[in-house]
C-alpha cells in the first residue's frame, strides 16, 4: 500500500489529468521564471521522463518557491506550455484536453499555458489475488471461496513498485476478464451457503449510528485527511512527516466514530454513501502511512527523503498488511526475480 503513483500533470485544484500526449507532442513544463526546468532534472528525457521523476521535479520547484504563486506550498502549481504546438496540432492531436481547459479553466491551450500540479493517480497495491481474481487468504493459505477482486483495488502484482502507462488496462481486460469467467464457473456450481440469523445487524447498527451521531459532518474529516496525506505521505516522504500523519489519521478515525449524516432519507442517500466511503478512506490511509513508515528505502512509487537509496538486501519484498484494532499487522513475501533481476534506473 506504500506504493502510490502520482501523475505529474493534473489540472491545478481539480485533479483532472492532462495526458502525457501533450508533452509527447512537444508541450513543455515551465516554472514562474519561464524556465523549462526538466532540463535540470532529466537532461536526456526532459519532459518525457517517467511520471514519478517529473512529479518529484515539480515538487522540488514548488519547494524552491518557483511555482506560479511562489509560496513554497504543495498546492502551488507550474505551467504546461503547449502554445508552441500550433492550433492544428492541438485540435487534431489533443482535442479532449483542449476542451477540458476551455470548459473548466476558461483558457485556450492554443494561446495560454495550462496550470498543472502532481495528482494522486493510482495505487499499485491492493487486495492480493491469484491470476483468476480470487482473493488470497495469505501466503500459502489458499483463497476465500466466492470472494474476487479485479482492477485497481486488486494486486495480482502486475505493477510491482511502480506502474507503466496503460498497464492499468491489463488489470481490467486481462485479469478482470479472467475473474469474470471464473466467477461464472463458480456461481454455476456453488450452493447458497448458510446465512446465520442476524447477519445484517452489523450493517444496520452502523447505519443507525451514522444517522444519530453527535459529531460534525464528515466533510471536514475528509478535507483534513486529504490535506494530511498529500502533504505528509505524498510524493516525497520522511519518517517524521509520516509519523505526524499517522497521529492525525488516528485523531480523524476517533472523530469519525461520532460523525453523522445531514440527510436522514432512507433512499438514494448520497450523504450516507460518502460517509461510509470515508470510513474506508481512513482505514486505507492508516495502512498506507504505516506501510510507508516501515519501508526504509526509496523504490518506485515510494520515496523517502531520509532513505533515498533502494535497499534490495532488506526491502526487495512485498508488504502484506492486515488492519487490526491498533496498528496494522505486517508480514512480507519474497519477490520472484527469476525472469528479470532489478537494476538501477538511470536517466
Amino acid at each position: 500500500m506504500e506504493f502510490y503513483q502520482f501523475h505529474p500533470t493534473g489540472i491545478a485544484g481539480m485533479g483532472i489529468l492532462i495526458t502525457e500526449a501533450v508533452r509527447g507532442e512537444g508541450g513543455i513544463l515551465k516554472n514562474r521564471r519561464g524556465e523549462a526546468f526538466m532540463e535540470e532534472y532529466a537532461p536526456k528525457l526532459r519532459d518525457l521522463a517517467p511520471r514519478d521523476l517529473i512529479s518529484k521535479a515539480i515538487l522540488s520547484e514548488l519547494k524552491r518557491g518557483n511555482g506560479m504563486r511562489g509560496d513554497r506550498q504543495i498546492d502551488d502549481y507550474v505551467l504546461l506550455d503547449a502554445t508552441g504546438l500550433g492550433k492544428q496540432v492541438v485540435e487534431e492531436k489533443i482535442p479532449d484536453i483542449a476542451e477540458f481547459c476551455r470548459v473548466y479553466l476558461k483558457i485556450d491551450p492554443v494561446t495560454q499555458p495550462i496550470p498543472v500540479q502532481p495528482t494522486a493517480h493510482y495505487g499499485m497495491g491492493g487486495v492480493p489475488t491469484d491470476h483468476n481474481g480470487r482473493v488470497l487468504r495469505g501466503e500459502g493459505k489458499g483463497t476465500y471461496a466466492g470472494l474476487y477482486a479485479a482492477g485497481e483495488c486488486a494486486c495480482v502484482s502486475v505493477h510491482g513498485a511502480n506502474r507503466l502507462g496503460t498497464n492499468s488496462l491489463v488489470d481490467l481486460v486481462v485479469f478482470g476478464r479472467r475473474a469474470g469467467r471464473h466467477i461464472a464457473e463458480y456461481a454455476a456450481n456453488a450452493d447458497l451457503g448458510h446465512l446465520p440469523s442476524g447477519s445484517d445487524s452489523y450493517a444496520r447498527d452502523k447505519i443507525a449510528r451514522l444517522k444519530t451521531g453527535k459529531g460534525a459532518h464528515g466533510g471536514a474529516i475528509r478535507e483534513t485527511l486529504q490535506k494530511t496525506m498529500m502533504e505528509k505521505v505524498g510524493i516525497i516522504r520522511t519518517g517524521e512527516e509520516i509519523r505526524a500523519a499517522i497521529g492525525t489519521v488516528e485523531d480523524l478515525r476517533d472523530q469519525y466514530r461520532e460523525a453523522r449524516v445531514q440527510d436522514g432519507n432512507s433512499a438514494f442517500n448520497t450523504d450516507l454513501l460518502e460517509l461510509l466511503e470515508l470510513e474506508n478512506l481512513l482505514d486505507l490511509a492508516f495502512v498506507t502511512a504505516h506501510a510507508a513508515l516501515r519501508r526504509e528505502e526509496s523504490r518506485g512509487g515510494h520515496t523517502r527523503d531520509d532513505f533515498p537509496e533502494r535497499d534490495d538486501a532488506r526491502w526487495l519484498r512485498h508488504s502484506l498488511a492486515k488492519l487490526t484494532e491498533g496498528a496494522p499487522e505486517f508480514s512480507y513475501k519474497d519477490v520472484d526475480t527469476s525472469l528479470f533481476a532489478p537494476k538501477p534506473r538511470v536517466y
